[in-house]
């Protein structure tokens, strides 16, 4: 493993983040007061999903008139993109502070690069997105998955709160259809759009309330499995390079950031 490899770990008070750049560079662990707020394995933690976020309709989309076609990772679609099954190169580690990079490559079809940044603080994690071209304007998105354990130990399941403008109405193929609906009760695997920017608040009764923010419009809420929830803010919402595309052009990246606070309860 060589030195851009190895494990990052950031520590402030009682917070401690790992963040693993060699598998995704994804937060393999947050510990708040000695307890792990998420759930632990390769495929979990927080991983990045970038240039895409969710899943592009049968791994299509065009740039323009210009086809392109991504590997399909969950049949029949494309999920989640290809940031976190890449080995990412470390920039730069502070005390507080750390940033990631890698470059765009196969099989996504434009060069650009990738940044991730993670600020610590005693009561807050801020993550932030940049994705730059080297060339061609591009179609992409940024957002992440984390995955935050439904018990922290004390036997009493997480609450999640959140006021949405509205949900994107799934279809059967797990798209939205297009149709904005009232939100509807959980379980939920499904988009929600906040104008005035994401805020949602995940309290463990007796242990930890962690309020997750971002100026982006959009929140995933997936709750469906027992051991944990995830609350994905993302710069569009699933099949959005197709429905709702942000380029990437020479003058304007995409840039994305989310800011997670807590306080012990």
């Amino acid at each position: 493993m060589s030195s851009s490899e190895k494990d990052v770990r950031l520590s402030v008070g009682d917070a401690e983040l790992t963040v693993n750049p060699a598998n995704g560079c994804r937060i393999s662990s947050l510990r708040i007061g000695g307890t792990e707020v998420l759930r632990q394995g390769e495929r979990y933690g927080c991983f990045p999903m970038v240039p895409w976020c969710g899943r592009t309709e049968n791994g299509l989309f065009r740039n323009g008139d210009v086809p392109h076609r991504l590997p399909l990772n969950s049949p029949p679609h494309a999920i989640h993109g290809t940031g976190r099954d890449t080995a990412w190169r470390t920039a730069r580690v502070g005390e507080q502070e750390a940033a990631f990079y890698y470059d765009l490559a196969d099989p996504w079809p434009y060069p650009g690069r990738v940044t991730q940044t993670f600020e610590l603080s005693e009561d807050s994690l801020t993550l932030a997105f940049g994705i730059e071209t080297y060339g061609d304007s591009f179609p992409a998105q940024a957002g992440w998955h984390p995955w935050f354990l439904r018990d922290l130990g004390g036997g009493k399941n997480v609450e999640i709160a959140f006021d949405a403008a509205w949900q994107e109405e799934r279809g059967e193929n797990h798209l939205p259809t297009g149709r904005r609906i009232p939100p509807l009760p959980g379980p939920w695997d499904d988009c929600f759009g906040m104008p005035d920017g994401v805020d949602v608040t995940l309290t463990w009764p007796e242990r930890l309330q962690l309020t997750l923010k971002s100026r982006a419009e959009w929140v995933v809420i997936y709750d469906e499995q027992a051991e944990a929830v995830c609350v994905e803010p993302q710069s569009g919402p699933p099949n959005g390079l197709n429905t709702a595309p942000r380029y990437v052009t020479p003058i304007e990246p995409l840039e994305i950031a989310t800011t997670w606070s807590w306080r012990r309860l």
